[in-house]
């Protein structure tokens, strides 16, 4: 069904991963819109204490979220109530993570599950859930950053190539291992421009997607989307061919000494 235009003026807006990157950039564009805002992560960054000491100290408020836990996700509906009277009419799951060491497909150190599953697929799956009900529960329209559409929802995904973010640039191990360089990547508030747009502009349907990169923006469909081949979206193949190599080494090793082939 048609949703219209959702303007985030006098909005409650909830973002993970909002400590850093580009979900702090939408956290800001967000206040400078005039909504209220949830932030939330572990712990913020230097840029985060600084936005929330100044322009975000009225209309955001930082609150502590293991994304991986489902209380801690239940617990920002709870935050907003207790700080702005209401559930948040925006929910944006930002949060994401490469696969940690501690938590490795290939080195079998995981204990229970996978880390980089339960915060990147998981949490976003749980946040849907606990907005619609929440969003449910109060009677009001709301928008959630993610995939499909609902009576009554908007939800949305955005999908950046090689952006300028902690998640980068802390760990120049994975600028190597995916062949990040500066010039091929694009700024968190660019990102977080076409985020708010996704939200607030309804042109945009449920279920749209909408890639972004250096070079630029395009509206993804829904069966038989071309491959991404701007600037900022494509993997070497060199760098393809590095990361295979230890994998194939590896079941190299793995594999029995006797064919069943």
């Amino acid at each position: 069904m048609p949703f219209g235009d959702f303007p985030l003026k006098d909005k409650i807006v909830v973002v993970t991963g909002a400590g850093s990157g580009i979900n702090l950039s939408f956290a800001q564009l967000a206040v400078q819109a005039g909504a209220r805002v949830i932030v939330a992560d572990l712990k913020l960054t230097s840029d985060g204490e600084k936005f929330m000491s100044g322009e975000g100290a009225k209309a955001a408020r930082f609150v502590k979220c293991d994304v991986s836990k489902r209380a801690d996700l239940e617990n920002l509906v709870t935050a907003s109530q207790k700080e702005f009277g209401d559930v948040p009419d925006v929910y944006i799951a930002g949060a994401g993570v490469f696969e940690p060491a501690w938590s490795n497909f290939w080195d079998d150190t995981e204990e229970d599950g996978y880390a980089q599953v339960d915060i990147n697929i998981n949490h976003p799956i749980k946040l849907a859930r606990i907005a619609i009900r929440s969003l449910l529960k109060a009677n009001k329209k709301g928008v959630f950053l993610i995939t499909a559409s609902l009576a009554g929802f908007s939800v949305c995904a955005v999908a950046p190539g090689l952006v300028r973010t902690p998640l980068w640039t802390d760990y120049p191990e994975k600028m190597k291992q995916f062949g990040y360089t500066l010039e091929n990547t694009i700024g968190p508030e660019d990102v977080a421009s076409h985020m708010v747009n996704l939200v607030t502009n309804g042109k945009y349907p449920g279920g749209t997607c909408l890639e972004t990169s250096v070079g630029g923006a395009r509206e993804l469909g829904t069966w038989n989307i071309p491959a991404p081949a701007s600037i900022g979206t494509k993997v070497p193949d060199a760098v393809i061919e590095m990361n295979y190599k230890p994998m194939l080494e590896m079941m190299r090793k793995e594999r029995g000494s006797t064919s069943r082939l």
